[in-house]
């Protein structure tokens, strides 16, 4: 049984260009395995992730210009309770604290974004360079460093420095690209010589969709069935001029890579018997993973996304399609711009088709012409629109591996929420997703898929974008009432403490005994956290 749902509106180096050589995905075949007893390759990374907005604070500390999402959580019933990431984590006063956090879990590395305007305050570098910005940086790289984590640095996780908003229209305007290439040169100049992995942008879906299709994400614009195709078209020139700036100029003298991170759910036909289904099931991937992915690997958007918005673009009478067209120069200048791939993944849809006639206006959603559903009997801890679907997790690597030639690939996100309410440290739901999704992934490498590192998210619960801090995602728990912010961990923090340390899930009778001593675990933050005491690492190897 499924019900529909209300589609979602939207953390040894050597160089593998983005070159795709794409076999056919086998849609019939889902093998639904049982547990994998097995270890990862031998350097394989494990990491967490946060970002700048959502975990610094310090909005307006230390000479930091006002992004789009300070402007953005100002406006009243834009985030739920009316919260905004001011003070957030404080991360930006606590980076000795959460680095000996991650040190306790021992990482392998750590993803972070730099804050634009907390280095360019008006976005422009032929303005202002702020030194302070860059201090900080420059000092939790050096931590992270000293401490034998590698820093994975994202330069845009979605806080555009509302100057170039007001200024020039954010990503609606192509000015943009050379804006970003400048800013990226100052971080490649500044930070180049400690970072060898390099993320130009977070998730561009989210970034496209919800900032500028349904409005729910900073810069809040509602231009549906242009303004996203319109911004994702500029955000993939940026990210293409940004590898040709750091292959050029920069990459001989630093020996790093450069990625993009793409989030994608997977979508499996309703009836994989029934073409239609299957082929919404595809179209389903192709405008979400597909719209970036495949203009980077090959030169341009996916056919079904040119065949399916040129048509209903004609249907209402436009002149031209509402997706912008890449010149045959930019095709090529595109083609081939990453050294890996950051691979987002949280959930699964069933999918089905859904003809959207064309009296139903321009929009994204309605482009794709399908719906979108769920078994109800998928957990759903914590955010709406996150079902814990494991199985999923594999199907989507190995499209990956055969539509785009089996590319280098980080995961550069992956984890599940829970509601505010919920202060029980001992996260039973969590461990069991990680557990599964991270055995999932398991299976992938065995089947072939190249995938080098895994990320969880997120390192600390943190402002989730316009649901405030009412979700929690992170390995610790941050007490937001307590202006220390203080962190604890909770029983997931363990456990995947045990998963990093065994590099993968060894054996069944070790495995098992990881829940019993992640308990023990959460039972004493608990006990902190209620006596609001802090807590310091001390956990044994």
């Amino acid at each position: 049984m499924v019900i529909m749902v209300t589609m979602r509106p939207y953390h040894v180096l050597f160089l593998l260009l983005c070159v795709s050589a794409s076999e056919d995905f086998d849609w019939t075949k889902n093998e639904r395995t049982s547990f994998y007893y097995g270890t990862f390759p031998s350097g394989f990374s494990w990491g967490a992730g946060s970002s700048a907005y959502q975990t610094e604070g310090a909005w307006n500390i230390d000479g930091k210009g006002m992004s789009i999402w300070d402007a953005f959580a100002r406006k009243k019933g834009k985030i739920l309770s009316n919260d905004t990431g001011d003070f957030s984590c404080e991360g930006y006063k606590k980076v000795k604290d959460d680095v000996n956090l991650m040190k306790d879990m021992k990482l392998n590395h750590y993803r972070f974004s730099v804050s634009w305007p907390r280095i360019l305050p008006t976005g422009l570098r032929r303005e202002q360079i702020n030194e302070k910005g860059i201090k900080y940086y420059d000092d939790l790289i050096e931590m992270l460093l000293e401490n034998k984590i590698t820093p994975v640095v994202t330069l845009y996780h979605w806080d555009l420095p509302q100057a170039l908003q007001e200024k020039y229209g954010g990503w609606q305007n192509v000015s943009m690209v050379n804006h970003f290439h400048d800013f990226a040169d100052l971080c490649f100049e500044r930070f180049g010589n400690r970072v060898k992995y390099w993320v130009t942008f977070n998730n561009p879906w989210s970034i496209a969709v919800e900032g500028y299709e349904t409005g729910e994400h900073a810069p809040g614009q509602r231009l549906k069935g242009s303004g996203a195709y319109r911004a994702a078209h500029h955000i993939i020139k940026a990210h293409a001029k940004v590898w040709h700036l750091y292959d050029t100029q920069w990459r001989n003298k630093q020996k790093g890579l450069v990625g993009v991170s793409l989030t994608a759910d997977w979508g499996e036909p309703v009836d994989v018997s029934n073409q239609k289904d299957i082929e919404a099931a595809e179209r389903y991937i192709q405008f979400s993973l597909g719209w970036f992915a495949t203009p980077i690997f090959n030169g341009d958007y996916p056919q079904v996304m040119k065949d399916y918005i040129g048509r209903k673009s004609g249907q209402q009478g436009l002149g031209a399609s509402r997706l912008p067209v890449f010149t045959s120069q930019e095709r090529n200048y595109i083609r081939g711009t990453c050294d890996f791939l950051g691979l987002g993944h949280f959930t699964t849809r069933y999918v089905t088709q859904k003809n959207y006639p064309s009296s139903a206006g321009d929009s994204f959603f309605s482009d794709r012409d399908l719906a979108e559903l769920v078994d109800p009997q998928w957990p759903d801890p914590g955010s709406e629109w996150l079902y814990a679907v494991p199985w999923g997790f594999r199907r989507l690597l190995n499209f990956v591996k055969l539509q785009y030639g089996n590319p280098m690939i980080y995961v550069t996100e992956n984890g599940v929420s829970e509601k505010m309410l919920c202060t029980d440290l001992c996260d039973d739901w969590r461990i069991q997703y990680y557990k599964e999704y991270v055995n999932e992934m398991l299976k992938a490498v065995k089947d072939g898929v190249n995938v080098r590192g895994y990320t969880a998210w997120s390192l600390l619960d943190n402002f989730e974008w316009d649901e405030g801090y009412s979700e929690r995602f992170g390995l610790y728990y941050v007490d937001f009432r307590n202006k220390n912010k203080p962190r604890y961990p909770k029983a997931s923090a363990q456990y995947y403490k045990r998963i990093i340390s065994s590099n993968g899930f060894p054996n069944q009778r070790e495995v098992e005994n990881w829940k019993r001593k992640s308990a023990e675990t959460c039972y004493s933050s608990n006990q902190l956290l209620a006596a609001g005491q802090s807590f310091a690492p001390h956990w044994p190897v």
